[in-house]
């Protein structure tokens, strides 16, 4: 259950927006006060904050400076304070909403649907692994288009990159040169078949500690080329 944080020091508000909040199936939680409201934000873990903006002791300005320096979960900053001023200040804080008091309690719940569900796509995007293939001391990173040999990053060309990954991600499996031309450069392999065993020749410079005795892509004579695991 997503768990929100409400910093308000209006009792009667804060136990209204908590009640709009919990039966849309929220988590709450309230402070009454700017010291507490800060402890708890940096102490617990919230997925989204309702923050008043004029609290006794620290003010909402200074426990969103402060929230922000450490987490990037959604603040909601609300204040009876309309001057635009004070939300270009809060917005300039890292609050990521301004609401002007008084509001409905269905208005805050749609805002805190709308900034969760973005949050959650972002951090969702950001924590997407990357494509990789791991082969006998080989790293191929395909999001990245980045190749790791025994921990050591070396650099490959666009083709050389494509050219690995195919056979990497296609292994003891026998492909011909004029395959392996039409898979990669895309068009008629007739005339340009050099062009592979050339490729071939710097990859396996690259990625074999002996590349006249390779390891990885062996040669099928008469036939082409295979990657071995």
């Amino acid at each position: 259950m997503s768990r929100i944080l409400i910093i308000e020091d209006e009792e009667a508000i804060a136990d209204l927006e908590k009640d709009y909040l919990e039966l849309s199936g929220f988590e709450v939680e309230i402070c009454n006060n700017g010291d507490e409201g800060l402890q708890s934000a940096l102490s617990k873990e919230f997925n989204l904050i309702v923050l008043d903006l004029m609290l006794p002791g620290i003010d909402g300005f200074e426990i969103c400076k402060r929230i922000r320096e450490e987490k990037n979960i959604p603040i909601i900053m609300v204040s009876a304070k309309k001057d635009d001023i004070d939300k270009i200040r809060g917005l300039g804080l890292g609050a990521d909403d301004y609401m002007t008091k008084p509001f409905s309690p269905s208005e805050l719940v749609a805002r805190v649907k709308a900034h969760m569900a973005r949050y959650e796509r972002l951090v969702g995007s950001s924590q997407r692994q990357n494509d990789v293939i791991e082969i006998r001391g080989i790293r191929i990173d395909k999001t990245a288009r980045r190749v790791m040999i025994d921990g050591v990053e070396k650099a490959f060309t666009g083709k050389e990159f494509d050219l690995l990954t195919f056979l990497a991600e296609n292994p003891n499996r026998v492909y011909t040169k004029e395959e392996l031309f039409r898979e990669i450069w895309d068009m008629d392999s007739i005339g340009d078949i050099a062009t592979v065993t050339v490729h071939i020749k710097k990859i396996r410079e690259k990625i074999e500690f002996d590349s006249a005795k390779p390891q990885y892509i062996e040669t099928i004579w008469g036939v082409g080329y295979r990657f071995k695991v």
